[in-house]
């Protein structure tokens, strides 16, 4: 496993504020700063970030860029919020980094996310899971967000998203929760989670939960990290859609309190309708 440092920055700042009756009053709002990331001392990219976790977001993004394979590939991160620096050695530097970095495609995700070369290349050798997932353990999964601390509930304006693990008795657990300005930095920020516990503590099927939308490069990063559930409190994209449906994976958006919607993968899905309460018609 690479050698990671563990800088921190504060995630929130007080500010003034005048409100609608003209009242002076400070609030909370996310400290977003900016961390360049280098690779072998050579210039990637500029992440805008809350900077929770920002070892584990520079390894995620390396991951699902697929410029490195795994983990094992870097020797160490190490992150400086003094120059606002993350500095990557790896153990045998990234092949043809700059032909693979050339492309390089703006998203949806907002921060203005972006990712190196084809969207879809690959995605049809990913080969997820055989999960399924109760209406019940949804319903946990929902309820678990609901009462997470959070800097959304103190601050606002930020992007949480979360893994869980599903339980034989129809419960859930979370893993790992992540907040960040962009949704696709909290997902990066998980894959590198992931990437650094060992194999048999996440043998258990996995579901991934994001408070924005389910587009594309969501679903697809979702499935490059093994996932092959993924709930979202907003809806879904028509290209998310359809790489959905292209990798099996099933989609879960509009999820609040006992309402949601099934987009693609309803096979992997129990549904138990008596536990949603009256119909509204």
């Amino acid at each position: 496993m690479p050698r990671l440092t563990a800088a921190h920055a504060p995630l929130t700042r007080e500010v003034a504020v005048i409100d609608e009756h003209g009242e002076h009053g400070t609030v909370s709002i996310p400290a977003e700063r900016d961390l360049t990331v280098y690779v072998d001392r050579r210039e990637l990219v500029t992440l805008m970030t809350l900077g929770a976790h920002p070892e584990l977001l520079v390894l995620g993004y390396l991951l699902n860029q697929r410029l490195i394979e795994s983990a094992s590939d870097v020797e160490s991160i190490t992150v400086d919020w003094e120059v606002n620096a993350a500095a990557v050695r790896t153990h045998a530097g990234i092949d043809r980094i700059e032909e693979r970095t050339a492309k390089k495609v703006v998203t949806t995700g907002c921060g203005q996310g972006s990712v190196f070369g084809d969207l879809m290349a690959g995605i049809d050798a990913l080969k997820l899971p055989d999960t399924r997932f109760t209406q019940a353990q949804l319903y946990a999964l929902v309820n678990a967000i609901r009462l997470q601390e959070s800097t959304y509930k103190s601050a606002g304006s930020v992007h949480g998203c979360a893994l869980f693990t599903l339980e034989a008795d129809e419960g859930v657990t979370m893993q790992c929760f992540v907040e960040d300005v962009g949704r696709h930095n909290a997902i990066d920020t998980i894959a590198g989670w992931i990437a650094m516990q060992p194999t048999p503590s996440l043998a258990q099927g996995r579901v991934f939960y994001t408070t924005g939308r389910l587009t594309s490069e969501m679903v697809i990063k979702s499935a490059q990290m093994g996932v092959p559930i993924v709930v979202s409190r907003s809806g879904i994209t028509q290209m998310g859609h359809a790489v959905a449906q292209r990798v099996g994976l099933c989609a879960i958006g509009r999820a609040t309190n006992r309402r949601f919607l099934c987009y693609a993968g309803e096979g992997r899905l129990e549904l138990q309708p008596e536990l949603a309460g009256p119909s509204r018609e």
